[in-house]
């Protein structure tokens, strides 16, 4: 990931520079990057493949935007979870029902699986499993519920802690081996409140590589705001939460195997 960004940040433009100067003509390295990025017509493109059942056929899209020389990383930021976020706002509009887009997103988890080389150990399935809960103090447990639904229909064991209790958050992490816990917050009143909170779960989890992402209108309106919290990653809505959690997934495998090797 580091070299990937050393590549992407560094190297990269770099390179660009040095064409421009060879090729006075040659387009800003702004164009030529804003060329490469998923437009939102491939959000929408990838949205309509896998509302089909032809998963052969979203990877041979996945494909093609990777060999046009898009990161994986960039891909899942503005491709994959877009496409997640674009699937809940049709259901919203009532333009899919609740299966359509649930199904949909379990086609886009998949993706990500086979792009960070994670669906071909079937042993890895049994450690999809996910700690959600409110932040303790928060009484609004319906974006908890939410993100359960999708969960469990794209295959996850979820463990839902609604006690609103720190000390019972925490239990069921220590007791409970989880690769992601998510967490929701309905007003910023309360971001003290989840910051120790994660705090307390990376520090008594049994998954030490544990992801853990946050969720609520705050995170929403600044994205930013997640990292400040100590969180690993935010969605915006229910759909998009089960790509993210893919990914926070992906991230603890590749960790503990890392540290294991």
């Amino acid at each position: 990931m580091k070299l990937a960004r050393l590549i992407s940040n560094k190297v990269i433009p770099q390179l660009l520079r040095i064409h421009a100067d060879v090729v006075p003509d040659a387009p800003p390295i702004e164009e030529i990057i804003k060329a490469l990025a998923p437009s939102n017509s491939d959000i929408t493109d990838l949205a309509d493949i896998v509302l089909g059942s032809d998963l052969e056929a979203a990877v041979a899209y996945i494909i093609v935007l990777r060999d046009r020389g898009v990161a994986m990383e960039t891909l899942f930021v503005e491709l994959l979870e877009p496409t997640a976020r674009y699937l809940g706002e049709m259901w919203d509009r009532d333009e899919c029902d609740f299966i359509d887009v649930t199904l949909g997103v379990a086609r886009l988890q998949k993706l990500l699986a086979i792009f960070n080389n994670t669906h071909h150990v079937p042993s890895l399935d049994k450690r999809r499993q996910v700690l959600m809960a409110m932040t303790p103090g928060d009484q609004h447990s319906f974006g908890v519920t939410m993100v359960e639904r999708f969960l469990v229909a794209a295959g996850w064991e979820v463990h839902t802690e609604l006690s609103g209790t720190v000390e019972d958050v925490v239990t069921a992490a220590k007791e409970g081996w989880f690769a992601v816990a998510g967490l929701t917050l309905a007003s910023d009143e309360m971001i003290d409140s989840l910051k120790s909170t994660i705090v307390k779960l990376r520090e008594h989890s049994q998954n030490r590589y544990i992801g853990i992402m946050v969720g609520g209108p705050c995170f929403t309106a600044n994205p930013a705001l997640a990292k400040e919290v100590g969180a690993d990653a935010t969605a915006p809505n229910a759909p998009s939460a089960v790509v993210t959690a893919q990914k926070l997934f992906d991230l603890s495998i590749a960790a503990s195997h890392r540290m294991s090797s």
